[in-house]
């Protein structure tokens, strides 16, 4: 993490900011302007992209994994040019926690993939770039949506290391931990052999 050189009341409105953006839940929204129905009530309930092509709308699907992902880069990229790099790394942190526990759903959101590419390419665009690929790649081998972030997710702070921005390894490392936790269901079907795979309803 950098160090926090912004005020505190700058560092607490890009926090509530990112917060309020990223607890937007552009899969329901989505889904209820394209008549999809209600997406907590489809497949396995969660309000991501991955369920939202459950409901066989492709087009719906990659409409939410853009906004979910928009939202995470939008925060930290206003709140980069507001204030600063501490700033951008709050905001980053607080969409994240947004997205995952949105006051709007009784603190009950997304896993945070997404999100998590958002703001990994806003915070440096070759870390998210390698994140992206990866998950693409082990999405299009495993056909495990989970599998692919889980890997992804956990390569980031070794790709943000390696290509000079350990500024944010740490910040990385506590979104993976936060994602893990949130995958905690998707990491036991997929030792039990019971997961479901991409495209399946």
């Amino acid at each position: 993490m950098p160090e926090l050189v912004s005020s505190p009341t700058v560092i607490l409105l890009c926090a509530v900011f990112g917060y309020l953006l990223g607890s937007v839940p552009f899969g329901i929204l989505v889904a209820r302007v394209m008549n999809l129905g209600d997406l907590r009530q489809i497949g396995s309930g969660n309000i991501g992209a991955t369920n939202v092509l459950r409901t066989g709308n492709k087009k719906a699907a990659a409409l939410t994994l853009l906004l979910d992902g928009l939202k995470g880069a939008v925060a930290v990229l206003l709140a980069r040019a507001i204030a600063g790099e501490d700033a951008a790394q709050i905001a980053a942190l607080a969409a994240f926690i947004g997205h995952c526990f949105p006051v709007w759903l009784g603190f009950k959101g997304g896993k945070g993939v997404a999100t998590f590419f958002g703001v990994a390419l806003a915070l440096s665009w070759p870390v998210g770039l390698l994140a992206a690929a990866t998950w693409l790649i082990m999405a299009f081998a495993l056909r495990y949506s989970s599998a692919a972030a889980l890997t992804a997710a956990l390569l980031t702070p070794v790709f943000a290391w390696f290509t000079g921005n350990g500024h944010i390894v740490m910040l990385m490392i506590v979104l993976v931990a936060l994602i893990f936790w949130r995958h905690h269901e998707n990491i036991s079907r997929l030792i039990a052999g019971t997961e479901s795979k991409i495209g399946k309803k």
